[in-house]
């Protein structure tokens, strides 16, 4: 094995190698035409080394985002271990080949973290921005692109496997937009029912419902009717999930314009999925011809939806 020197790439050393990959070998036939359908990367199938699941990307002319346009860049990802829950960490060793087809021999590149990197939920990928330079990849003489043919390939050792506690991240979004829904009810046929519920409706990617007790519930029964937006889907939230919304209630005043409601914030969560009042208004209220809340038997019900904020595991 001999080393090579290659100025301005520190923390990386390159060797030569006899000796093939042990996990994975990557061949790519017409490379050239990678570059010529300008494909930006290129995702390996998967592949175990150390109880874990990994797979290579190749960016054929450099990673764009790193601002990168004179080298190949290539990288080691992991496959994100779901089994290991919402914390988990992963330090490895790792080497990442290129075969040298006139000698039979391999250009290795290997990271000098010497305690192996961190590979967790927030930073999935290592490796090397300039993995090689285009010109010396294309030069017949290195022998690393032969009949527009190059093989890669990657050895990985996990050297310490961590699963942390739990985490969450919260994300609040700014200048939240307000969404509202009218809905139309029918107290003449809902007035059997114990509870109606409104059509779903969309609100900051998030479906809702809204709840009317025409008889009340709770404390509110018997005198008052109950009024509560809902999570329309709670079982498709994640246990850990939380929205944070802030939401305002109404029965449209349809005479006068002088709307009846409430407002309030609350963390929607999969177990908490509901919000409202028991006692929003009394039935006495609510059915006085000149409150202009009721006529012919319809009450229009609207709810103003604004998420401010979602908080989700990590």
């Amino acid at each position: 094995m001999g080393e090579l020197s290659f100025p301005g790439q520190e923390g990386v050393t390159r060797s030569i190698s006899d000796t093939p990959p042990t996990h994975y070998i990557f061949k790519l036939q017409l490379f050239s035409q990678l570059v010529n359908k300008k494909l930006e990367s290129y995702t390996s199938n998967e592949f175990q080394a150390g109880g874990c699941i990994w797979k290579l990307v190749l960016h054929p002319n450099g990673n764009k985002n790193k601002g990168i346009s004179d080298h190949i860049s290539l990288y080691l990802v992991i496959v994100e271990p779901n089994s290991h829950g919402p914390a988990w960490e992963i330090r490895a060793l790792f080497r990442l080949f290129l075969l040298d087809q006139n000698n039979d021999s391999y250009l290795t590149l290997q990271d000098t973290a010497e305690n192996g990197r961190r590979f967790h939920r927030m930073k999935l990928a290592w490796g090397f921005d300039k993995f090689i330079p285009l010109d010396a990849f294309k030069d017949a003489v290195n022998g690393y692109l032969v009949d527009d043919t190059c093989v890669f390939g990657a050895e990985v050792y996990v050297c310490q496997e961590k699963i942390a506690g739990k985490g969450e991240c919260l994300s609040m979004i700014k200048d939240a937009i307000a969404y509202t829904h009218t809905w139309r009810v029918d107290l003449s046929s809902s007035l059997t029912e114990e509870c109606v519920y409104s059509k779903p409706f969309n609100a900051g990617d998030h479906k809702w419902k809204i709840q009317l007790y025409p008889n009340g519930k709770g404390s509110g029964i018997g005198s008052y009717v109950s009024l509560y937006l809902t999570l329309a889907e709670p079982a498709n939230l994640p246990p850990a999930s939380k929205i944070y919304a802030e939401f305002t209630l109404r029965i449209l005043d349809q005479l006068n314009r002088k709307h009846y409601f409430g407002t309030s914030n609350y963390w929607f969560t999969a177990s908490n999925s509901t919000s409202g009042w028991p006692r929003f208004i009394s039935q006495g209220y609510l059915y006085q011809p000149t409150a202009g809340l009721v006529v012919k038997n319809i009450c229009l019900v609207e709810a103003e939806v604004k998420v401010h904020g979602v908080a989700n595991a990590l």
